[in-house]
C-alpha cells in the first residue's frame, strides 16, 4: 500500500509539473531592498526567496546589468513580474570613483556567504587515503634535536617525494586527525590532516628532506607529515544549486569537535566528487526520528525525520565534502540525514 502511494505521489508530481526549481517567494518578501554592509548574496536571497540557492535563476532577463553577481553597499535589489514570473532586477546605487582614467569603485562587492567564518581553521585541512598518508614523508628531528618547532625553525623529515612533487619549493605540515567511516556502509572514506604550517624545502641528501619553517599555527612534532600545498584555494563566490541526481548522506563530523550544530560550523558530509558533489550544492538536513515506546502497545518506534537547517558545500574531495550550515532552526547533530532539495 505504501509503495502504491508513493507511485500515485510521484505521477501526480508529473502530471501537475511539480519542479524542484519552481521560484518561490518568501512568505513576507520586501518589493525592494537596499544592499548595506555586512549583507551577503545569500542573505539577500533569503529575504526575497524561500529557495535562496535559486537566485542565479531571476537574474536571468537583467542584461543592462554588465555582471549582476558582483553587488555593492547602495545597490538596491527590487521585485517585478515577467510573464507572471517574478525576477529580481538591480539598479545600481551612488559610487566612488577613484580619480583617474581608470574608474574603480571604491566599494568591494558583497560575498556569497561569509567566508571569513570559516577560513581560520579549515582553508588547509587535507582528506587523504590511507596508503597516501602513510607514504607522505614525516618530520623525524628538529635542529638540536628539538621535540616541537615554530616558525623560523629548520626541521628533518624522512620520506620519498615523487617526481613531481619534487619540483616543488613549498611544502604543507599536515597532523593525521581522525578517520572517517561511513555510517551506513561502514567504507573507510579517508583521513583527515590538520594544516600545522608552511615551509620551503632547502635540501634533499637520499630520503631525509630538510624544511625552513616559514609559519605555524601550532608546534611542529615529530611524526607530522609533509605533504604538498593544495593548488586551489576555497573560491570566494558561490553560485548555490542543487545535485544533478536526488542524493541522501549524513552528517559524519562538525569540525569544532562540538556535539552539537548551528549556523556557519563546518561539517563533513559522507559524499563527495564521485558522487558528482561540486562547490554550491545545496541540501536539506533532517534531524535523526527520536527512539521511543508506545505506551499502549509497549513497542519501540523511530519517529519520523524533521527538516531541520540547510548546508551547502564548499569544499569536496572524492568520498567526504566539507559544508557549511547556511541555516539552522534546531539544533542540528552527527548522522542527521543531509537530503537534495528535489
Amino acid at each position: 500500500m505504501r509503495r502504491l502511494l508513493f507511485v500515485i505521489a510521484a505521477t501526480l508530481l508529473v502530471i501537475t509539473g511539480v519542479r524542484a526549481d519552481v521560484i518561490e517567494l518568501a512568505d513576507s518578501h520586501p518589493d525592494r531592498h537596499v544592499v548595506v554592509k555586512g549583507d551577503t548574496l545569500w542573505d539577500i536571497s533569503e529575504y526575497f526567496l524561500k529557495s535562496p540557492w535559486l537566485w542565479p535563476k531571476v537574474w536571468s532577463v537583467n542584461p543592462q546589468i554588465d555582471n549582476p553577481h558582483l553587488i555593492y553597499p547602495g545597490d538596491i535589489i527590487y521585485l517585478v513580474y515577467v510573464d507572471g514570473q517574478p525576477q529580481l532586477r538591480l539598479k545600481r546605487g551612488p559610487r566612488k570613483l577613484s580619480p583617474g582614467i581608470r574608474r574603480t569603485p571604491l566599494a568591494q562587492a558583497i560575498p556569497a556567504i561569509p567566508l571569513q567564518d570559516i577560513k581560520s581553521f579549515l582553508s588547509d585541512n587535507l582528506i587523504m587515503e590511507r596508503a597516501a598518508l602513510e607514504r607522505a614523508p614525516y618530520v623525524i628531528a628538529g635542529v638540536n634535536e628539538r621535540i616541537v618547532s615554530g616558525a623560523g625553525d629548520k626541521v628533518y623529515a624522512r620520506g620519498v617525494l615523487a617526481p613531481k612533487e619534487q619540483e616543488q619549493q613549498f611544502f604543507g605540515i599536515y597532523r593525521p586527525a581522525r578517520s572517517y567511516t561511513d555510517p551506513d556502509t561502514g567504507e573507510e572514506l579517508g583521513f583527515e590532516s590538520q594544516s600545522i604550517g608552511s615551509g620551503y624545502l632547502q635540501a634533499m641528501n637520499d630520503d631525509v628532506l630538510t624544511l625552513t619553517l616559514k609559519q605555524t599555527s601550532q608546534e611542529v612534532r615529530i611524526m607530522d607529515r609533509v605533504l604538498p600545498t593544495p593548488e586551489g584555494a576555497i573560491q570566494s563566490m558561490f553560485y548555490p544549486s542543487v545535485t544533478d541526481e536526488p542524493m541522501i548522506g549524513r552528517i559524519i563530523s562538525v569540525l569544532k569537535g562540538v556535539n552539537k550544530i548551528g549556523q556557519f560550523d563546518v561539517i563533513a558530509i559522507n559524499k563527495g566528487t564521485r558522487e558528482g558533489i561540486k562547490p554550491g550544492n545545496v541540501f536539506y538536513v533532517y534531524k535523526v526520528g527520536e527512539t521511543v515506546v508506545d505506551p499502549m502497545t509497549k513497542e519501540t518506534l523511530t519517529l519520523p525525520y524533521e527538516r531541520a537547517g540547510l548546508v551547502m558545500v564548499f569544499k569536496p574531495f572524492e568520498k567526504i565534502s566539507y559544508a557549511l550550515v547556511m541555516r539552522a532552526e534546531s539544533s542540528l547533530a552527527v548522522l542527521d540525514e543531509i537530503r537534495s532539495p528535489r
